[in-house]
């Protein structure tokens, strides 16, 4: 059976129909610029970001659109998702997630392993150490920083399915039967296990102690984050406890920018680049990250089209930077005046946030970040890979 016909076969488990496409970013957020514009300075003729996808492929010469499924289509997984045809009809988080993974989502799953690829190849092999290991090396790029990128987007694949775990204490009739929830945290479990399994194999195949610690460290911020974002919600008092915004670029990073980072700092390392290349590697994806995040934040307060029903993290980026200019006391006191019947009217909200400072300085914070990651760049020979690396920051940066 070929691999798209196991892609359809598997999108029909799950529920979705039609080819497998990718979609990433929101209508408002589809156009970047061309090839060689620079720090936020745009082309006329800007671009769809899935073109900047495909035209980033071509460089890299690889289809990351299907990088982690040569993982997500072995026998054990695909056993997994007939089992999880049980969780159809119920809310499990489990079936949402599956079903980007294969048909559409509204974010690029594998946009981390498409920048990974795409740094290894800006920076080339090194001109001081010219032996990796007897690497192959297809478009630029060797074959262990290939399967770099794939572990990459199996660690975060892996995270996102283990992020489907729901509360059973905290379920609603409408949520689906007890006994179905259940099960599909138990197949949220395992799955998630396997991919990180089979990341650590990759990791270690790679035969480098200090990629291993790198990704190993990642792994370690990634969960302390998500640790952190989930004891926040889970307090009574987190709508009016505040946070800075220097501690939430802190916990951001934790929870987003990690891997990223740290994956394009082992990149450079497999290539054997100096400490200088490691780190600018690592700023172009800390900042990029940023920017990302930022940018996801940012987008409940500029759509054009946004149900009033529609929430919003009361930690992210707008909201903290509105909640630090107004004082602790101003805020509780919008917090109470946007409550109806006990329940917070996240519309009302939204529109008090809008008209305060918090969202032009969240757009301001995304384009300094934005800098930074180019900044990086700068000690990279121009190519095309530089280029379509400065042309995913200004996608991230680009409001209008």
């Amino acid at each position: 059976m070929s691999l798209r016909q196991r892609l359809l076969r598997l999108s029909r488990y799950l529920g979705a129909s039609g080819p497998p496409r990718r979609l990433w970013w929101p209508p408002s957020l589809d156009t970047v610029s061309s090839v060689g514009s620079w720090r936020g300075q745009f082309s006329r003729s800007p671009a769809h970001w899935n073109q900047v996808v495909s035209e980033a492929e071509k460089i890299v010469g690889y289809p990351t659109s299907f990088m982690s499924l040569r993982c997500l289509l072995s026998d054990e997984l695909s056993n997994i998702a007939m089992e999880v045809r049980k969780l159809v009809g119920t809310q499990h988080p489990l079936l949402t997630t599956a079903r980007g993974l294969v048909h559409d989502s509204r974010h690029n799953l594998q946009l981390r392993g498409l920048v990974v690829l795409l740094i290894s190849k800006a920076a080339g092999p090194s001109s001081v150490n010219a032996s990796c290991q007897n690497y192959d090396m297809v478009s630029g790029i060797y074959s262990c920083q290939r399967s770099l990128a794939e572990i990459t987007e199996l660690i975060h694949t892996a995270l996102l399915v283990h992020r489907g775990i729901v509360n059973l204490n905290e379920l609603q009739s409408s949520d689906g039967p007890l006994k179905d929830m259940q099960f599909g945290n138990k197949i949220a479990i395992l799955s998630g296990d396997f991919l990180l399994a089979n990341a650590c194999n990759g990791l270690a195949l790679l035969q480098n102690t200090k990629v291993v610690e790198l990704l190993a460290s990642a792994l370690m911020d990634l969960v302390q984050g998500v640790y952190h974002e989930n004891s926040t919600s889970a307090k009574e008092n987190y709508i009016t406890d505040d946070i800075g915004i220097s501690t939430w670029k802190e916990q951001t990073f934790l929870s987003h920018g990690a891997l990223l980072a740290k994956s394009c700092q082992a990149a450079m390392e497999l290539a054997n680049h100096d400490a200088e290349v490691q780190d600018m590697a690592f700023q172009y994806g800390k900042h990029m990250a940023m920017s990302h995040k930022i940018n996801s934040d940012i987008q409940p307060f500029i759509k054009e089209k946004t149900s009033d029903s529609t929430t919003f993290n009361l930690n992210s980026a707008p909201v903290v930077l509105h909640r630090e200019f107004l004082g602790r006391d101003l805020w509780i006191k919008q917090i109470g005046e946007a409550q109806e019947k006990g329940r917070l009217d996240y519309a009302k909200l939204r529109e008090t946030i809008k008209a305060g400072k918090g969202v032009t300085s969240a757009i301001d914070l995304c384009h300094y970040h934005g800098n930074k990651a180019l900044e990086a760049l700068e000690s990279f020979p121009p190519s095309e890979a530089r280029s379509a690396l400065e042309n995913i920051v200004f996608a991230v940066t680009r409001f209008s």
